[in-house]
């Protein structure tokens, strides 16, 4: 299998899974979480309402509704504080316990998002070396897409990606 960085919009992606940046409470919020949850329709809503949130660092998976993707993993990236609250910990594990349920829900292909690298404020180079590093670990048995939504996040995800 593989890993490939792109730069589009996530809700668009044609794989089995795409991770959602949710907040604890999988109800919507900004950034990519509201984007998945307008893209999936208010079914996605509903089915978030059952799950009864999510801790940081956790995964649940829900249908995809009207996304090209068949299941979202919800998935909470901790809020970066100064480095030394867990953050880094936390962030490896939203990653792993994501690629761990897309594979115990037998899923082939799964898109992430740059995971609390917007407003949760962790620091963007960290995040993408993060993320590449879980995905590194999972990709013989997964095709992996790391999905930048600007050009400045893809460009830095591709020198991350070559440095490692």
């Amino acid at each position: 299998m593989s890993i490939s960085i792109v730069q589009k919009d996530i809700t668009t992606m044609k794989v089995d899974g795409i991770a959602n940046a949710a907040n604890e409470s999988l109800l919507g919020g900004g950034g990519v979480d509201g984007a998945i949850h307008r893209a999936a329709g208010p079914e996605l809503l509903e089915e978030c309402r059952t799950l009864n949130g999510c801790k940081t660092g956790e995964a649940k998976i829900t249908k995809g509704y009207k996304l090209p993707a068949k299941f979202v993993i919800h998935t909470v990236g901790p809020i970066y504080k100064d480095g030394k609250q867990g953050e880094e910990e936390l962030l490896r594990n939203a990653y792993k316990n994501s690629l761990n349920l897309g594979k115990e829900k037998g899923l082939k292909s799964l898109a992430f998002p740059l995971i609390s690298a917007g407003v949760y404020g962790y620091p963007k180079k960290e995040a993408i070396k993060i993320a590449l590093e879980e995905m590194k670990k999972q990709e013989e048995e997964l095709e992996l897409y790391l999905v930048a939504f600007d050009e400045d996040s893809y460009k830095l995800a591709e020198a991350v990606y070559k440095e490692l």
